[in-house]
């Protein structure tokens, strides 16, 4: 294209975080355990129970975001500093700290970005059945007003539920999943059932409570390529884009399953039990925009048929596979980081695209961004050029769909600060801040800004690359 569109002057640069991952504090103030909390952590690693000490020193940190220039901050709120045990009496000093906190990101000239839930699943509504007991769906609805009156004078925007798919498709890699043993994908999407009721109680009692205020859900959404021009790998394609990307979409958007995604429910006799209400509540429920999460595309290939299909690699970003339906099959155009992921810049417009001419809803990418072992030189400080490198290709290509014609609001990478990783923990770093801490050193918590702070500092202040 000759002429590129200029991101729009409202446009909201932003960072992301979530609770379990940064805040620490684990145990303080009334905070009741998660099943983060309560869950296993990967050999080598640190646990979450002080992350980036971020609870302590969300001052520090915010004045560091607004340096930064950050428009906007996306954050999660920790269920259990709000309902202990996820439900009946409230913890008033959690109440209190994100009151805090969200008046420090306003005083900052800074858009609070609220996400509702991000895989910390209350503990003591764990032990009731978790997300396969239907009480979870009102206990989440009462979370959900309960934030709305707290804090919707001031938040403006609200995520739903952080990938719910990847918790559906890789619990097991998260820690969130917890199944029956007799049906395990029966009651697995059965959970799935409830958390998409449990998002559309939310988006309605927003609309009804804060007529002003904008929701809308979180996904993670891929291009997904067939490993050729193979018809069969064409259907395999398209298979997974409607069980990774549609089946979650066609719910928040349209209130209905995705008949591809549904047909492969019933062949596997996983079909969820639907209330008599149930239909009616997901399609009463509307939108006003797609938050979501990109790292890479995924390619995939017709199934062989047997069990070589899956691929138990216990990484999120990496297809697993069903027998019957699809495998993943490695990209050879693509680059990989240090991890394995495969980069693809162009994929991001891609899904852009998708998304917005299958939805015709305004977009807001929520995580998008490099892990990395970032090193500290001899001088004190981090020149993490990849990082730039990454976001400036990725950042080029949102620019490219605006130019398109796709409506997009806002971008937050991940992540504004370092925080604790999923599998890697301390170690493999995201943010534009570097936190002094090693595995099971703390340390001093020193905050410091790394290269890529000035590049996006930068970038902000001109509202351009």
């Amino acid at each position: 294209m000759p002429q590129l569109k200029s991101f729009p002057s409202d446009f909201l640069w932003g960072g992301s975080t979530s609770a379990y991952q940064v805040e620490g504090a684990w145990n303080e103030d009334g905070k009741g355990p998660s099943v983060i909390d309560m869950g296993n952590v990967v050999e080598g690693t640190t646990d979450f129970k002080v992350a980036s000490d971020h609870y302590h020193r969300y001052k520090e940190d915010i004045a560091l975001f607004a340096e930064l220039g950050l428009k906007a901050y996306r954050f999660s709120i920790a269920w259990t500093r709000i309902f202990p045990t996820g439900e009946d009496q409230i913890n008033q000093k959690g109440i209190e700290f994100y009151n805090n906190l969200i008046d420090e990101l306003i005083a900052n000239g800074i858009e609070p970005i609220a996400t509702m839930y991000h895989f910390d699943l209350p503990y003591a509504l764990q032990e009731k059945g978790g997300w396969s007991n239907r009480q979870t769906v009102e206990a989440f609805a009462l979370y959900s007003k309960t934030l709305f009156e707290a804090f919707g004078d001031r938040v403006k925007y609200w995520l739903t539920i952080n990938e719910q798919n990847m918790m559906i498709l890789h619990g097991d890699a998260l820690g969130t999943k917890h199944v029956d043993a007799d049906n395990p994908m029966k009651d697995l999407y059965q959970q799935n059932h409830h958390m998409m009721l449990a998002q559309a109680k939310a988006m309605s009692l927003c609309h009804q409570l804060l007529p002003s205020a904008k929701i809308g859900p979180a996904p993670n959404i891929s291009a997904i390529y067939p490993a050729s021009c193979k018809p069969e790998d064409v259907l395999a394609a398209n298979t997974f884009s409607a069980i990774r990307n549609w089946l979650y979409l066609d719910m928040a958007v349209h209130g209905h399953y995705n008949a591809t995604a549904w047909r492969f429910l019933e062949e596997r006799h996983a079909t969820p039990t639907i209330g008599a209400d149930d239909m009616q509540i997901l399609s009463s429920a509307k939108p006003d925009f797609i938050a979501f999460n990109y790292y890479n595309s995924q390619t995939v290939g017709e199934s062989s048929g047997d069990a070589s299909d899956v691929n138990s690699t216990g990484d999120q970003q990496i297809t697993i596979g069903e027998v019957g339906a699809y495998k993943g099959v490695e990209n050879e155009n693509l680059l990989k980081n240090e991890f394995g992921w495969e980069i693809d810049p162009v994929g991001f417009r891609t899904t852009m695209r998708d998304i917005y001419e299958r939805y015709g809803l305004p977009l807001i990418i929520t995580e998008n961004g490099l892990g990395a072992f970032d090193k500290v030189d001899e001088n004190g400080d981090i020149n993490d050029d990849y990082r730039i490198e990454y976001l400036k290709q990725h950042i080029e290509q949102v620019q490219l769909a605006i130019t398109d014609g796709v409506e997009v609001f806002g971008y937050s990478p991940w992540s504004a600060i370092d925080l604790i990783s999923t599998h890697q923990g301390c170690s493999k770093r995201y943010g534009f801040i570097h936190v002094d801490r090693d595995e099971f050193d703390l340390k001093s918590l020193k905050r410091s800004k790394k290269k890529s702070f000035y590049w996006y500092q930068t970038l902000i202040a001109n509202n351009s690359l």
